[in-house]
């Protein structure tokens, strides 16, 4: 029998969770939360779901059996906490939470619901990034690594309202970077040093740039970014013994380069990563199994953004909080 999925947060982003609940045959949309209620009404019936007016009902809804949170991150703490006390299981838009100590009080209230919750860096199933994924052990132990990932101003008045946001663009774009940094080297980091500045925006930073120590030294990457452009890239560079990856998720372009040859990688279908991450939470669900992003991930991303802005208050570089 279906799961009966309910979706708190279905504005700009959260629309695309709502979208492709259909294409996840092991779901069933059950309920939608959104404060715009006019909107939210209007998205109910053109999905033939209930409609709730706050996220508590919806958590109390009894034909609602997980839920999908996609919602500013300041919200997620009194979210995920009420839900993993109802049982809930959780699919949640990252970042995990504005800050470590809020990461850290989901994360036990999700141990002692003994709950499935998953964080949805969606990145990680984007075709650019398996093919990397794929190619990696091809050029030797990893020294060195460059992110980067820059794209237009957004039209989200709040995303720059820091009260709400909780951050600018460390928190809610730098968090993909910092956790593909982990997953495609297989290291955590130990210490950062950042700086941030603001092109358009006035309460948060829209462009940063950052050095990432991993392992106590035995790699460093380079991450940074802006949302202050009319252009878009997402680049990754990774540097090894024997040889470079190079691609950009959003081009769809990967290579691996020894010396001055360039050897194109094959780099299937565009995926659509909403619904690619919706399936995994399911599969996840239905398989009584960890997901493949977990609460510690979510974590470690937003760990890596707190030293982030650690280090910009400072002026020097600053260590990473342990999950």
């Amino acid at each position: 029998m279906a799961v009966g999925i309910g979706i708190i947060g279905t504005g700009k982003h959260g629309a695309r969770y709502l979208q492709h609940v259909a294409d996840v045959p092991a779901f069933r949309l059950a309920a939608i939360c959104r404060q715009d209620r006019d909107a939210g009404t209007r998205q109910a019936s053109d999905y033939a779901c209930r409609f709730h007016g706050q996220a508590q009902a919806l958590i109390d809804d009894p034909d609602v059996e997980a839920i999908i949170t996609v919602v500013p991150p300041t919200l997620n703490v009194g979210i995920v906490t009420a839900a993993a006390r109802a049982g809930k299981a959780l699919l949640i838009e990252k970042p995990l939470a504005a800050s470590v100590a809020e990461c850290r009080t989901i994360s036990e209230a999700v141990a002692r619901a003994g709950t499935t919750a998953m964080v949805a860096h969606t990145l990680r199933f984007n075709a650019v990034v398996q093919a990397l994924a794929d190619a990696r052990s091809t050029v030797g132990d990893l020294h060195a690594a460059v992110l980067t990932q820059r794209f237009e101003p957004s039209a989200l008045s709040w995303l720059d309202r820091r009260a709400i946001a909780g951050g600018g663009i460390i928190l809610h774009t730098g968090v993909h970077s910092f956790d593909l940094v982990r997953h495609l080297s297989g290291r955590e980091a130990t210490r950062v040093s950042a700086q941030a500045w603001q092109v358009v925006t006035r309460e948060t930073e829209d462009a940063f740039a950052a050095i990432v120590e991993l392992d106590s030294g035995a790699m460093r990457a380079m991450v940074g970014g802006s949302r202050a452009t009319a252009g878009r890239c997402g680049a990754i560079e990774l540097a090894g013994r024997d040889g470079q990856l190079v691609g950009d998720h959003v081009h769809g372009t990967a290579a691996r380069l020894v010396r001055t040859d360039r050897e194109a990688l094959p780099v299937g279908a565009p995926v659509h990563t909403v619904p690619a991450i919706m399936q995994e939470f399911a599969a996840a669900l239905i398989e009584r199994r960890a997901p493949a992003i977990t609460v510690a991930d979510g974590t470690a991303a937003v760990a890596i953004a707190e030293a982030c802005y650690r280090s910009i208050e400072s002026g020097r570089p600053e260590d990473v909080e342990r999950p």
